[in-house]
């Protein structure tokens, strides 16, 4: 035990005294090791700092309160939920009656001695140093010590008086404003003092400004509406704190008066799911991950990290070789001073042992101070605020041991190749001959066969990407294992090439022991490169194929939904002066109910408009039956029927894009058609007529006409709907023209003439504007108007057609430029111990008279082969995983299909999924890697050595 502590100790020693005196190649290979633990360090430690305990969770959602309870509008219907308050289920059947609705007096639903703190929020534009900024209002008295926690101040103080706010941070950065400022919201004029600025732990993010109750929310909606505009749409909680705390069985009484609470005890000590009511439900339970999920979460992330751990070894590996090549007279020495094999083994593992813990100890010191200097930022970037800077030792320790294991693993075959050189070969210098292992070929051939055939399995029989992903691993492993029988088969291409190339070549094959694992290295690198660049431009295809304009190219649409659209005029005028248009389409939306409305709105005084498409018109396979309304329509069909019926001209699905209103009827004139390239004079005659234009003949009845139901009660009618009722409302005719299928109408379904609408009494309000432009809009004139519009706080949806923009070129840039590096890392590798053994050619052939160039050209050409060899056999390694991937998506995508084929769920046309090979890529790879790589090798090599004499061998 004491001789094998003394000679692993002094192994250890002479290991470090070798790595400071070679300090270029312990830096590298110590920074290859370390940077991964850093990264890997500085991520752990940010997730667990990120991750809050259950009191802290608490606290930022119930500040200092035992609960919050809030109204789910169920009309006070009891109801069960789960323990966190975020699910909840009325409690009966409701699929024969109407669901619940309504709102509830949560205050009746405290119980006795409960104290209680309103929470009320709502939203607004406000007016700022720029214009217009749609913020969060919240109405809570925070100096209450119930809200304690729930924000922080960081400047000022909270409101104390009716006329004074608080704002966030954020709100002041993005608003210019400033504690001191004043504030005033659109449509009120009221004045309010900013005299404090806070943040939210949980939402750093957020523009809201806080008010005492009743000072800002009611008299700013009353004041909104009384101008016909969108009110501040407010909704209330109640903190509330209980002698005890809200128990579950607190929690579950409340629930019996239709309110939903949610507790700090509850979430602190939370019931068992056999105790939680709705867990009880059909189609209800805690859902979690399940433990396959979990099984191949861990495998996948064992085998990123396998892998990576792989890379690391394959490029320090021949650093250590180098090593050890220029230490073997050392090495030599101890030897002959009595020393084993066991103890050069020693002293090479020690060196990756001295490396390892050194950039163990310097990956996670460095992963530590990075994410203590940077919180802020990282906090700023994920919104929210650490819990508190979380320092596992255990797990940083599992980690800086990987990086230990690395180490060491880079250094055995190294160590193991020393230890067989003789004593005499490695005073004197000498080389010697070894036949390269029959086994490791073998191996390999079996794992590249069994992992295609798997990955072709996973491709062809099966829908799962993981069997693809996992035999392509073993089969890119079994040509790692391969590597050095396919090095041996490039230098039958020797005999073809000049001296300098053909030198470097032959030096390669016959040190397989330190090309292998460089080339082995960058067939890794460039087979993934190459995999996720095949994919990619195979899915950018995929995705250009399947691309619908939504415009004509280089036209322009911009909607306001939003209230009465008092600002669509001020907009319009605006987009036409920024930009270059060439004809101006103005389009209205039809109201039904008050003008102030926004499209879709559950308001009971707004109302909505229903297209009233003939019965024969309408799809087999969707038409529901109104005595029946909860029956399946496909459900008579058989399969063969559906799918004829897919082919059914009343069951094809018009394309996507354009303007989405209700019912697809958008107010206009004959410039919007003209916009659209719509070439028609006889649409543009109904137009002028007072007609309505449709582009899809399933709305158009046997007199030519289009009704439109106006639906008032929207209560009433969804009533009716559900007892198999006529729908109340009145119903407006329009003649119709219809157009040729042949246009292309970008999604738009009628057109309805102003004069039409005006002539019918339906109420109409500005909606927006389609533009065609006389060139394609310039980015810089898309951000001089994104300014200008983000100044009228007005939410507008505005879409500039461009055409399908691709984003795979920047990946695959930057894949190139990562397989690159790695490339040109492990050529370089594999070059420096080339020249530390053929150091004494070298001496030779300057001494022979060999042009100085020559010592350059082939260290040049021995970086570039080493390139070029791995480059050719990972870009041949790599297309498989990709292949196999694009498959198995063609199969999950084409059974999706026949699936709804057979179901009679509609469908487009059949899935194409592409296989596209990025050429670019593979030349960029395939030519400029490896003569970049031996170009930077000559540059840095130097022309003229110290002549000696050569040394005998």
């Amino acid at each position: 035990m004491t001789n094998w502590y003394h000679s692993w100790r002094a192994a250890i020693r002479i290991a470090r005294r070798d790595a400071w005196r070679s300090k270029g190649r312990s830096f590298l290979v110590l920074a290859m090791i370390a940077l991964p633990i850093l990264g890997v360090s500085a991520a752990d430690l940010t997730l667990r700092s990120a991750e809050l305990s259950a009191e802290q969770s608490v606290q930022r959602s119930l500040g200092a309160a035992d609960g919050r309870l809030s109204d789910p509008s169920l009309g006070g219907m009891p109801l069960m939920q789960s323990p966190d308050g975020v699910n909840y289920d009325p409690v009966g059947d409701f699929e024969d009656k109407p669901w619940p609705e309504g709102k509830t007096d949560v205050t009746k639903a405290l119980p006795a001695g409960a104290k209680s703190l309103t929470d009320t929020v709502g939203s607004a534009k406000l007016r700022t140093a720029h214009g217009l900024l749609h913020t969060e209002i919240r109405e809570l008295k925070a100096t209450d010590p119930m809200a304690k926690g729930l924000l922080t101040v960081t400047g000022g103080r909270l409101p104390q008086k009716a006329d004074e706010v608080a704002a966030t941070d954020h709100f002041l950065e993005s608003s210019g404003l400033k504690v001191g400022s004043q504030l005033t919201a659109r449509g009120f004029d009221r004045e309010y003092r900013i005299v404090g600025s806070y943040e939210l732990p949980g939402a750093l993010d957020t523009d809201q400004v806080n008010a005492l109750p009743g000072a800002l929310l009611a008299p700013l909606d009353k004041a909104l509406k009384a101008a016909d505009m969108s009110g501040t749409s407010p909704s209330t909680t109640l903190l509330a704190t209980v002698p005890g705390g809200f128990t579950w069985n607190m929690v579950k009484d409340i629930n019996t008066k239709g309110v939903i609470v949610t507790s700090r005890a509850v979430a602190l000590d939370p019931p068992a799911d056999s105790e939680v009511p709705l867990f009880q439900e059909e189609g209800w339970g805690n859902f979690e991950a399940s433990t396959a999920a979990k099984a191949a979460a861990l495998a996948a992330a064992g085998t990123v990290v396998g892998l990576a751990m792989l890379e690391i070894c394959l490029l320090a590996g021949p650093a250590f070789a180098v090593g050890a090549r220029r230490s073997r007279r050392q090495l030599g020495l101890v030897g002959a001073n009595g020393g084993d094999r066991r103890h050069i083994r020693a002293i090479v593992l020690g060196g990756g042992l001295v490396i390892g813990v050194a950039a163990a100890v310097v990956g996670t010191v460095l992963g530590l101070a990075l994410t203590y200097l940077l919180q802020p930022v990282l906090e700023d970037y994920m919104g929210k605020r650490f819990g508190g800077f979380d320092v596992r030792p255990l797990e940083l320790l599992g980690i800086a041991l990987l990086a230990v294991l690395t180490g060491l693993l880079a250094a055995i075959v190294p160590a193991v190749t020393s230890s067989r050189q003789t004593v005499l070969a490695s005073l004197t210098g000498r080389r010697g001959v070894r036949r390269s292992s029959r086994v490791l070929p073998v191996i390999g051939l079996i794992a590249v066969t069994i992992g295609a055939a798997i990955a072709l399995y996973g491709s062809t029989m099966t829908d799962q990407f993981v069997v693809v992903a996992g035999g392509s691993a073993l089969a890119e492993l079994g040509v790692v294992a391969l590597t050095p029988a396919l090095v041996g088969l490039f230098g039958r291409v020797g005999r073809i090439l000049p001296l300098s190339p053909r030198l470097a070549l032959r030096d390669a094959v016959r040190n397989r022991g330190r090309t292998a694992p460089a080339v082995a290295a960058v067939l890794a690198a460039v087979a993934g490169t190459v995999a996720v660049a095949t994919y990619a431009a195979s899915s950018d295809a995929q995705e250009a194929a399947a691309y619908e304009a939504q415009l004509p190219h280089g036209a322009v649409s911009m909607v306001i939904e939003e209230g009465s659209g008092r600002d669509v005029p001020q907009v319009r005028d605006t987009v036409q002066k920024l930009l270059p248009v060439d004809v101006r389409a103005d389009i209205d939306r039809i109201a039904v109910g008050s003008p102030s409305c926004s499209p879709y709105s559950d308001d009971k005084a707004c109302g909505r408009l229903e297209v009233v498409v003939p019965l024969k018109n309408q799809c087999p396979l969707w038409a529901v039956d109104p005595a029946k309304p909860d029956e399946d329509p496909s459900a008579k069909f058989s399969k063969a029927e559906r799918r004829k019926l897919n082919d059914d001209w009343r069951c094809r699905q018009g394309g996507g894009g354009g303007v989405y209103t209700e019912g697809g009827v958008i107010v206009g004139d004959a410039k919007l058609l003209q916009v659209l390239g719509i070439d028609d004079p006889a649409a543009e005659k109904a137009l002028a007529a007072g007609q309505i234009v449709s582009f899809d003949k399933r709305n158009i009845n046997d007199k030519s006409k289009i009704d439109i139901q106006l639906v008032t009660d929207t209560e009433a009618a969804d009533r009716a709907f559900e007892k198999g009722q006529k729908i109340p409302g009145e119903i407006k005719s329009f003649t119709a023209h219809q157009v040729a299928a042949t246009e292309n109408s970008y999604g738009l379904q009628m057109l309805l003439a102003p004069a039409a609408a005006k002539s019918a009494g339906l109420t109409t309000v500005p909606f927006g504007a389609y533009y065609s432009t006389d060139t394609l809009p310039t980015t810089e004139q898309q951000q001089r108007l994104d300014d200008e519009l983000d100044k009228t706080g007005t939410d507008v949806a505005l879409h500039v057609e461009k055409g399908y923009t691709s984003e795979a070129s920047i990946i695959l840039l930057s894949l190139t430029v990562f397989a690159g590096l790695i490339t040109i890392g492990a050529a370089g590798i594999a070059t420096g111990l080339a020249q530390a053994d053929a150091e004494a050619d070298l001496k030779t052939l300057a001494a022979v008279g060999a042009p100085p160039r020559v010592r350059r050209t082939l260290s040049g050409f021995q970086c570039g082969v080493v390139a070029a060899m791995g480059v050719v056999l990972g870009s041949a390694a790599g297309v498989l995983p990709a292949v196999g991937l694009r498959l198995t998506e063609e199969r999950q995508q084409m059974a999706w299909y026949e699936q709804a084929l057979d179901e009679g769920w509609g469908v487009g046309e059949m899935p194409h999924v592409p296989i596209v090979v990025p050429w670019e890529t593979l030349a960029a790879l395939l030519v400029a890697v490896p003569v970049g790589a031996a170009l930077l090798a000559a540059l840095v090599t130097r022309s003229r050595g110290a002549l000696a004499r050569r040394e005998a061998t």
